[in-house]
């Protein structure tokens, strides 16, 4: 729809050129999941009523959706809004629904912008390019049926489901409930779904009534895989203008490519006493810790495409203000710094392990993240003269970080076994043991654990550390990208099957093993009572990584052990309500102090169902072995002669 805006002396909306944010009031009665619109489909809606902008006083509300400026937004009693209006769609019983086109709130502003990033940008500073878009709705056109209609009524199909209804079982039918009843509206559509909805939580005060960015991507995967796409799409958009807002934690600013950890909305009264929502979003100033969160960006990236893939509509990544937001979140992480290795550097917390666990450094979570997402951005940047460097640049990247983490990060029983015959103090670029890893560094419990058969990627990599923690998320995500080898993605999945009881046990899965213990735990974890053994981040079972091993196995041909590992999970999560973490070794536990009806346990449980039921739609969400990145490798160990004969472990044969 073409918004014009007609400027008269009482009515104008003006943007600041500091922040370009806004605050809309939309009376959308009835207003539900997915914007069920109001029973008479043949009204418009008063424009007047549709958009309500006043003149908002100065606040100072953090991070808030809020202008700078006191004259930001002039007000009148009627505007006049050209074709702008909210039609309703009849579908079933009277009811329709109106479908939001997020507005392009920061999108003009980033495309002003004079970094060599937005340079292909139109730089015409007209009045018309400095307007910020309102609200506005879509049509969806009414799709024929074969006589009947195909009514939705929250999220509900009515038509052609009820026979996929029945088979469900009790507890799947229980998490669609509990995953709808999660979800957050903004101006009266789906924009995210709440961490966490238990209605005996009685500790308000912290933040599992927000959304988060990491803790959206499966109730996203699960919606996709369900066939409604409507709030992903809302979400990608409102956090995509989260990204321009400015960030400050004692007055320093990070990255304009930082995305925020969560966000909440929230109602705020002015001062003839109506009330407005806005956004209040989190960066990292609120969090324990004030840790900003380096894999939001990475996890959003991911879904793009998912999106993409699973609902076939790229012009949403096609958008200038998307392929913006794209190439700002790059450039964050593809800054120059003072490291030699291609991997992210960060601190502790800085993922979904948020807490002080000895992840700081190069944690493989991160690495597994951030190859996944570089090559999303491969797949979705628009390739012209003002990317091929942003696109060269990834390409560099991806060859690189392949080839470190394989190399160096990989251990099975034989590569434990040279690190125990480790020279160390060794001084040459020919040197095998390039990290100074000492041989006492190798854990006695390794020794044992280590199966003959099959490996994994240790947790971390630095000089003269490595951690040899077994952590999931960052191994499964290997497999899913095809950051490890065929041989190595294989290795992994044969480990985990053959530590099923120290992994998976009475609930999948360890977010880590072993624990933290004694000593080692007063001394990493600075004696956090949260982390402590077993539980939580240090060895606690998490059900939410049900879906990424789910993923995995569908990959690896293995669907029966993701069928063993959702059987397991769906024996007590409905009994236990929903929890977010399990406690104890064997994961016999509810966590003593784990949220219940955790949307993300819900989530990660309905996105495995889904996968498994619809196996063919898994292989739009993983990746192949990218045999061009091989041709390219940067390593030299198959290119030199003079040297040591190395073979470069990304050279694996394809598989059979």
């Amino acid at each position: 729809i073409l918004v014009r805006m007609m400027m008269t002396s009482r009515s104008c909306i003006c943007v600041s050129a500091m922040k370009p944010c806004c605050r809309f009031l939309i009376s959308f009665k009835s207003s539900s999941l997915f914007g069920v619109s109001p029973t008479s489909s043949s009204r418009l809606i008063n424009s007047s009523k549709l958009l309500q902008c006043r003149k908002i006083e100065s606040r100072s509300i953090r991070s808030g959706v809020h202008c700078r400026r006191r004259n930001v937004f002039c007000n009148s009693d009627s505007i006049s809004w050209g074709g702008s209006r909210c039609s309703s769609i009849g579908r079933g019983r009277g009811r329709g629904r109106g479908i939001l086109v997020i507005p392009r709130v920061a999108s003009d502003f980033r495309n002003q912008s004079s970094s060599s990033l937005d340079s292909h940008v139109n730089k015409d500073k007209s009045f018309e390019s400095l307007f910020v878009k309102p609200l506005v709705f879509k049509e969806i056109p009414k799709k024929e049926s074969g006589g009947k209609e195909d009514a939705k009524f929250g999220n509900v199909r009515v038509k052609g489901e009820r026979e996929e209804v029945s088979s469900q079982s009790e507890a799947e039918r229980e998490a669609w409930r509990l995953l709808r009843g999660s979800v957050v509206n903004y101006c009266g559509f789906p924009v995210g779904t709440v961490a966490a909805n238990d209605p005996g939580d009685k500790q308000k005060t912290l933040n599992y009534d927000q959304v988060f960015i990491r803790d959206f991507v499966p109730s996203a995967y699960a919606f996709l895989l369900d066939g409604d796409g409507e709030i992903v799409r809302n979400f990608l958009l409102q956090t995509l203008q989260l990204q321009s807002w400015e960030k400050t934690v004692d007055c320093h600013s990070p990255g304009p490519g930082l995305m925020p950890a969560s966000f909440k909305v929230k109602s705020l009264e002015g001062n003839d006493g109506s009330f407005e929502e806005c956004l209040d979003a989190d960066f990292g100033e609120s969090a324990i810790g004030r840790v900003s969160p380096v894999d939001s960006g990475l996890w959003w990236i991911i879904l793009l495409r998912a999106y993409g893939k699973l609902t076939g509509d790229y012009t949403l990544q096609e958008r200038i203000d998307v392929q913006t937001g794209i190439k700002l979140i790059l450039k964050l992480c593809l800054a120059d710094g003072f490291d030699m290795f291609p991997t992210l550097l960060v601190t502790d917390g800085s993922c979904m392990i948020d807490r002080r666990m000895g992840i700081h450094g190069h944690p493989l979570e991160i690495q597994a993240l951030f190859y996944s997402s570089l090559r999303c951005a491969r797949e979705m940047l628009n390739v012209n003269d003002e990317t091929k460097n942003l696109v060269a640049a990834v390409n560099s990247r991806l060859s690189a970080l392949s080839f470190h983490i394989r190399e160096y990060y990989w251990v099975d029983i034989k590569k434990i076994n040279e690190i125990y015959r480790y020279n160390t103090e060794e001084y040459s670029a020919d040197a095998t043991n390039k990290f100074n890893i000492y041989p006492e560094q190798i854990p006695s419990w390794l020794v044992d654990w280590i199966p003959n058969r099959g490996g994994y990627f240790i947790g971390n990599l630095q000089p003269a550390h490595m951690d040899f923690r077994f952590f999931t998320l960052g191994n499964l995500w290997a497999v899913v990208s095809s950051l490890g080898s065929q041989e190595q993605n294989e290795g992994v999945m044969a480990l985990i099957e053959e530590k099923w009881d120290d992994l998976v046990a009475n609930m999948p899965l360890k977010i880590c093993f072993p624990a933290l213990e004694q000593e080692e735990w007063r001394i990493i974890t600075g004696s956090d009572p949260k982390n402590t053994p077993w539980s939580y981040h240090n060895g606690g079972s998490w059900p939410t990584l049900l879906w990424q091993f789910t993923l995995a196995c569908i990959k690896m041909e293995k669907l029966d052990l993701a069928k063993k590992a959702v059987a397991v999970a769906e024996k007590r999560l409905k009994e236990d309500q929903w929890p977010e973490y399990y406690d104890t070794k064997s994961g016999r536990f509810v966590g003593k102090q784990s949220r219940l009806y955790q949307t993300w346990t819900i989530a990660g449980f309905l996105a495995s169902k889904k996968l498994i039921e619809q196996p063919e739609k898994a292989s739009l969400l993983f990746w192949e072995e990218d045999y061009q990145l091989l041709e390219t490798c940067v390593c030299g160990l198959n290119k030199s002669s003079g040297k040591k004969k190395n073979k470069c472990s990304r050279f694996t044969p394809p598989r059979s």
